[in-house]
């Protein structure tokens, strides 16, 4: 792997790292490229575990010794090596974490492929905010659910802000995008799977009652942060359950309520 020394920015291979504080440019520009960013040593050890290869990789030179293992592994790609102003000046932010990889992104896979041996999946609708979408994917990953699935519109879980946040788990959890929930329902049930959104109402349940009774396959659905689950989700769920709160709190933040159902759920199958 070529160690390569910069003291400019004008090289084109360093456009996967140009400006990275623009969430909207780097929605739009990762998925389409074909690219998305690890960021950290440990994180990009777990993208390689993975399967991932990498494109580049740009890093401070006090890290250098940390990646010989990547040096081995990928003699041919490009290691960009600058001092921290310059990186600043590239990326647009301090790079604490002190390496970024420009990583190939993966094909999705079928959802029916995730779902054939899966008995608790998470479905993320239309979350936004990619540290939320980070948050539970962790907590997918350290509380046992199988696989998670997300809508169309719901923020990108390879995003470096999802995956710093989820501690590199969405390079490990198996996850896919979804199509509408006219698609959407319909997949689950022909899976078997029981769906159980998330949501107050009158007819919710709580949490503890759905898991005395828990369903042999099912797949808990998170809504928005702001609006909660849309319509067309209610009307595709089998069954609403509520977290119940006390002192007039109605809800949790969406990574905590994922974590909070997820160890339910684990809970009743022990």
């Amino acid at each position: 792997m070529p160690v390569i020394p910069i003291d400019s920015l004008d090289r084109p291979e360093l456009a996967d790292y140009r400006g990275l504080t623009d969430v909207a440019m780097r929605r739009l520009l990762e998925p389409a490229g074909g690219l998305y960013l690890a960021e950290s040593g440990k994180v990009i050890e777990r993208a390689v575990a993975a399967g991932h290869r990498p494109r580049s990789v740009l890093l401070q030179q006090k890290w250098l010794a940390d990646l010989e293992w990547l040096v081995e592994r990928f003699p041919e790609v490009p290691v960009f090596v600058a001092d921290d102003a310059l990186l600043e000046q590239l990326t647009g932010f301090a790079m604490h974490r002190g390496a970024l990889a420009a990583m190939h992104r993966p094909l999705l896979p079928d959802p029916r492929a995730l779902l054939q041996d899966a008995r608790t999946v998470v479905v993320l609708e239309d979350i936004v905010d990619h540290t939320n979408v980070g948050a539970a994917f962790r907590s997918a990953a350290g509380l046992g659910a199988d696989a998670v699935l997300i809508t169309p519109r719901c923020a990108d879980p390879l995003y470096r802000r999802s995956v710093r946040v989820s501690m590199g788990t969405v390079l490990q959890v198996p996850w896919t995008r979804i199509g509408e929930w006219s698609e959407a329902a319909p997949l689950l049930h022909d899976a078997g799977f029981t769906i159980a959104a998330l949501a107050l109402g009158d007819d919710s349940i709580p949490l503890p009652e759905f898991t005395r009774a828990l369903p042999e396959r099912v797949a808990i659905v998170l809504g928005t942060e702001g609006d909660g689950l849309s319509r067309r989700a209610l009307a595709a769920a089998d069954v609403r359950v509520e977290i119940p709160m006390l002192h007039g709190v109605d809800s949790l933040n969406v990574a905590a309520a994922s974590a909070v159902a997820l160890y339910a759920v684990a809970a009743a199958k022990h």
